[in-house]
């Protein structure tokens, strides 16, 4: 089998579910925890391999918590930001939307003006330095409850940074219903962003159905669930509703058993626009050019297919028109120069 490692660190890419405190490399995360030594979060990069070693879902929020608590000033933030984007570029990532959660940040004391002003100018940054496009998903801690998802509403509207486009939902999904975010998604809608919650990681097709129904979701975070409803599975294909897909950090935390076991491949057997993403990148250990190394093993794809798999993400994002051409029209350069270079 062709090594497809090369062509995918090349290959232009976007991703649209990754985590913005949870995509802090080791190396950031230690200095901040170096800078704030009343934290349980190890200063040694070496020792965060453990650190991020998780027993199941509510272990893995425990220690991402401990992480985020270590963002407490807006130059904390900017720096985790612009940081990020310096990882995404080295990927070759052209685009992404990072889903963050303010009210984490600002329940910790940080200003919301100063913490909206360090993440819009890491990203523009990031666009004029790196070459990275970034744009926001402004979501719900759900373990939080009806005071985060007022807090964040009143973020995103009243706020509302240039570079917001998507409102979302993370967090534990067992006891955590989502039609009780329905009021605080309708006043996101009409202002005009799109609904992009996490269902059914960790719980049935019954929560994806009610991200569907209740939260008028545009594309669902993991749906890993979906393949266990074929009612569910014919709906998402029908409406061309994407599943922001994320193999390795499934694995991490138990959702799924094994790489073998992933329902990828029969999400994408049964027609539904599946997009691939890392979630969480250095506390599982990976990053989005591997995610589509996994990828290419589970869906035995070649370069032909692992182009047509990141052009499904320029078709799911919520990049502009010109943007969304652009970024396929190199797509479609880049996998035709390298064939054409291997004599295929």
């Amino acid at each position: 089998m062709t090594d497809l490692h090369p062509f995918i660190a090349g290959l232009p890419k976007a991703e649209l579910h990754v985590h913005h405190v949870g995509s802090a490399s080791p190396r950031i995360v230690a200095e901040l925890a170096a800078h704030h030594p009343d934290s349980k979060v190890p200063t040694d990069p070496e020792a965060l391999a453990d650190y991020f070693s998780f027993t199941d879902f509510a272990h893995f929020i425990d220690v991402y918590l401990s992480v985020v608590d270590l963002i407490r000033t807006p130059e904390d933030v900017r720096l985790l930001t612009f940081e990020v984007a310096r990882d995404m570029a080295r990927q070759n990532i052209r685009y992404a939307e990072l889903t963050v959660t303010p009210f984490s940040s600002t329940r910790r004391g940080i200003p919301e003006q100063g913490f909206m002003e360090a993440i819009e100018d890491a990203r523009k940054a990031a666009e004029a330095e790196l070459g990275v496009v970034l744009r926001w998903t402004f979501d719900i801690p759900g373990e939080a409850g009806l005071e985060a998802a007022e807090e964040t509403t009143r973020l995103a509207v009243g706020l509302r940074p240039e570079g917001l486009v998507a409102f979302g939902l993370g967090g534990p999904e067992i006891g955590v219903p989502r039609p009780q975010f329905k009021p605080y998604f309708d006043r996101a809608i009409a202002e005009g962003l799109h609904s992009v919650p996490h269902a059914g990681e960790t719980t049935g097709p019954q929560t994806i159905w009610d991200a569907l129904t209740e939260l008028r979701a545009e594309r669902i975070g993991h749906g890993t669930s979906a393949t266990r409803d074929p009612r569910l599975l014919d709906h998402l294909a029908e409406h061309r509703i994407p599943l922001e897909v994320c193999p390795t950090s499934n694995i991490a935390t138990r959702a799924v058993t094994d790489l073998d076991r992933h329902p990828v491949k029969e999400m994408v057997d049964a027609g539904v626009l599946v997009t691939i993403n890392s979630d969480d990148p250095p506390m599982f250990g990976t990053d989005l050019n591997n995610e589509y190394g996994v990828a290419a093993r589970l869906l035995d794809l070649d370069e032909r297919g692992l182009a047509a798999l990141a052009k499904n993400a320029v078709e799911a994002s919520y990049l502009d028109p010109a943007g969304k051409r652009t970024l396929a029209a190199e797509i479609d350069t880049y996998t035709t120069s390298w064939l054409e270079g291997t004599g295929r």
